[in-house]
């Protein structure tokens, strides 16, 4: 299983100038032998790409997505290294979606697949991220 970074999906959507070729076909080779990951946060940032749920799940095939609520434990570290981020000087107020997402892999021994490596490689190390190169 990986858990599939909002950031990927919204570069498909919006067929994004610079990320598009990469994102499109990372997802296309990935799909073949593993099932992506959406979470309650996920949804919520790419829904702007899309004008009604129905057309945003028809976008989402169930033979490739699922869809999973975060982790109770997820939530708490995302809590946890959140406060990290504080601590280290972070200015937002409250915790931001990779906060979730980074959670939600580590909890689950998921793969994250993203273009937003720093933050995931400093606050969740333990997560194995799939990332352009380049």
């Amino acid at each position: 299983m990986i858990l599939i970074d909002s950031n990927i999906l919204i570069d498909i959507f919006t067929e994004d100038d610079k990320w598009f070729d990469w994102s499109a076909n990372k997802v296309a080779e990935l799909s073949q032998f593993h099932q992506f990951v959406l979470n309650p946060m996920i949804l919520a940032e790419i829904s702007m790409s899309f004008k009604n749920i129905e057309d945003l799940i028809m976008a989402l095939p169930s033979e490739n997505f699922m869809h999973e609520s975060i982790p109770l434990e997820a939530a708490f570290l995302a809590g946890k290294c959140f406060l990290n981020y504080r601590k280290r000087g972070g200015a937002k107020t409250s915790p931001l979606p990779d906060f979730f997402i980074g959670a939600h892999a580590a909890v689950s021994n998921y793969e994250l697949i993203t273009r937003d490596v720093s933050r995931y490689r400093t606050y969740f190390p333990s997560v194995s991220l799939i990332y352009p190169e380049n």
